[in-house]
């Protein structure tokens, strides 16, 4: 792995005058989506990838310790047997890349992982207040220890879009500093809310000063918003990795979430990585997929690639 991002001192002058040429960023996001495409074993290959670095995510109000034990179930055992063995690939032991809870549910998925042999599967916690993040500093930052000390080894917090939308970009700055503080050992995956930051211009500037405050990953949606994971959102802002990569040597991930529902769309993810990235960013360390639906399409085609015949959904198991 990569090291660490450690964050560097606040220099104003790298969001200073940003500009995004809007037509262009559209432009470029819709060659991703029609121009790129794999198919057959490689399509089987892609979709492999993906399931492994999904996030597989349950926030719901009605969220119970048997849902959680489903979801580890499945982090564990995302493809089904049998499309694993005629696949090949039972010696890769594919596990999805985490399972993404509510702190209060973290207790549970660490016990629940233990008894399916999956503890090596990282355990994500959602906190500072979200989805809103509209809770006092104090109170986010405590969420976040209470995460950590009940098992999260990442955190996937939110920033204050308030700030955002005032230009107050040294507030940011300093409140994801403290969170990653807080975070301590843990990884910390920064959710924008890109559909509430109002312009690309801040979207990029938002990408970029929370890396400059040590975010491990940049993350696009909290998945309530009206607008979540866009290609064009996505563009700008593994573009702003890019740029921090060639500043400082640190390789920050990126995490699109909410609304990728097919595996389809799981792929164009895919391809706007390797193309503007490269292969280093093509792994659970770097690239995560957050969605609570997608697997389940991803089993389907493979399926599909393995038996030449779609399955009724009620023939792979709940994720």
């Amino acid at each position: 792995m990569s090291e660490r991002n450690t964050g560097v001192n606040w220099n104003e002058s790298w969001i200073k005058d940003v500009k995004v040429n809007l037509s262009a960023v559209k432009a470029r996001a819709d060659t991703l989506g029609t121009r790129r495409c794999v198919k057959k074993k490689w399509q089987a290959a892609w979709l492999l990838k993906a399931a492994a670095c999904i996030d597989l995510t349950t926030l719901a109000g009605d969220d119970t310790v048997v849902n959680v034990q489903r979801l580890c179930y499945k982090a564990k055992n995302p493809i089904r047997a049998d499309l694993v063995e005629a696949l090949g690939v039972k010696q890769l032991g594919i596990t999805c890349g985490a399972v993404c809870v509510y702190p209060s549910r973290v207790g549970e998925v660490k016990q629940s992982l233990k008894e399916c042999g999956g503890s090596a599967i990282p355990i994500a916690s959602v906190a500072t207040g979200f989805p809103a993040g509209q809770t006092p500093l104090q109170t986010r930052l405590a969420e976040i220890t209470y995460a950590v000390k009940e098992g999260a080894t990442e955190i996937d917090i939110v920033i204050n879009r308030a700030y955002v939308l005032s230009g107050n970009w040294q507030g940011i700055y300093e409140e994801v500093q403290q969170m990653r503080e807080a975070c301590g050992e843990a990884h910390m995956k920064t959710i924008l809310a890109t559909g509430e930051c109002g312009t690309m211009a801040n979207v990029y500037k938002a990408s970029m000063v929370c890396m400059m405050a040590g975010a491990d990953f940049i993350k696009t949606s909290t998945g309530k918003e009206g607008v979540n994971a866009i290609l064009p959102v996505g563009l700008v802002m593994v573009r702003a990795i890019r740029e921090y990569y060639k500043r400082t040597g640190y390789k920050v991930g990126f995490k699109p979430a909410g609304g990728i529902r097919s595996a389809k769309e799981a792929c164009v993810w895919l391809s706007m990585m390797k193309e503007e990235l490269g292969d280093e960013w093509l792994t659970p360390k770097l690239f995560r997929l957050g969605a609570s639906s997608l697997l389940l399409d991803v089993e389907r085609q493979l399926y599909h690639y393995v038996y030449g015949r779609y399955a009724a959904t009620h023939e792979f198991a709940m994720s």
